[in-house]
């Protein structure tokens, strides 16, 4: 709300849906939305929950911030007179009594940022998702990848056309292939043993390994 805006008080008109009648309400305005919301909801004889109240003003849905972003209030301008419809969003059924065409809110949103993200980063999330419109798997993909990871990955994009003006190509990107099978190894705990008998002491097998002296013995033995 800017500074030279001064608020007064309107009289608007709530209607819930359902078996409840409309009813009078004196809010100030311009008025937060989210602020509306906690008067209507406190205000209904029933006791409206919150977390689950939908607000629509001339047929649009009220958020209670821009873009999802929490520092960017919505205000709202009401007149005496106004209407206000207010809908309770239903509580999905128990997860173990859906079937495969219950879907809530919850289910539609696959990618949320965690609430410790940075600034910079929500501010591009939403911009991504609101304005160019990318679907969630693609957002995943992006934001769940370091800047460590990223930096590499534009680095081998940007030595990729040298590699190839000097016919170096093939060996570049088998060098690629090999550099990410051993930095993903990890390395083994004191005590544990590889898949491979090769790299363990005394060339010992995984217990229930099968192979060509396993099938011998347990010929020998009767048991296949």
């Amino acid at each position: 709300m800017g500074m030279g805006e001064i608020s007064e008080s309107v009289e608007i008109t709530v209607k819930t849906i359902g078996p409840a009648p409309p009813s009078r309400l004196s809010v100030s305005s311009p008025i937060k939305v989210r602020d509306l919301r906690k008067l209507i909801a406190t205000s209904s004889a029933n006791h409206l929950p919150i977390e689950n109240l939908r607000l629509v003003f001339r047929g649009k849905v009220l958020d209670d911030t821009q873009d999802d972003d929490d520092r960017d209030d919505v205000y709202l301008q009401l007149s005496n007179g106004d209407s206000v419809i207010a809908a309770v969003k239903p509580k999905p059924p128990p997860r173990h009594l859906r079937d495969d065409t219950c879907i809530d809110d919850d289910d539609l949103d696959l990618f949320k940022l965690p609430q410790s993200t940075s600034q910079w980063k929500r501010k591009l999330f939403f911009f991504l998702r609101n304005k160019l419109k990318l679907p969630d798997i693609l957002l995943m993909a992006i934001f769940s990848l370091s800047l460590k990871i990223w930096a590499i990955i534009i680095l081998w994009f940007v030595f990729a056309p040298i590699a190839h003006r000097w016919d170096l190509g093939p060996l570049y990107i088998l060098g690629t292939a090999f550099s990410i099978i051993f930095l993903n190894l990890g390395q083994r705990q004191p005590g544990d043993m590889s898949a491979y008998s090769i790299f363990n002491d005394d060339f010992r097998e995984l217990p229930g390994t099968l192979n060509a002296d396993r099938l011998d013995r347990d010929i020998r033995a009767g048991q296949i």
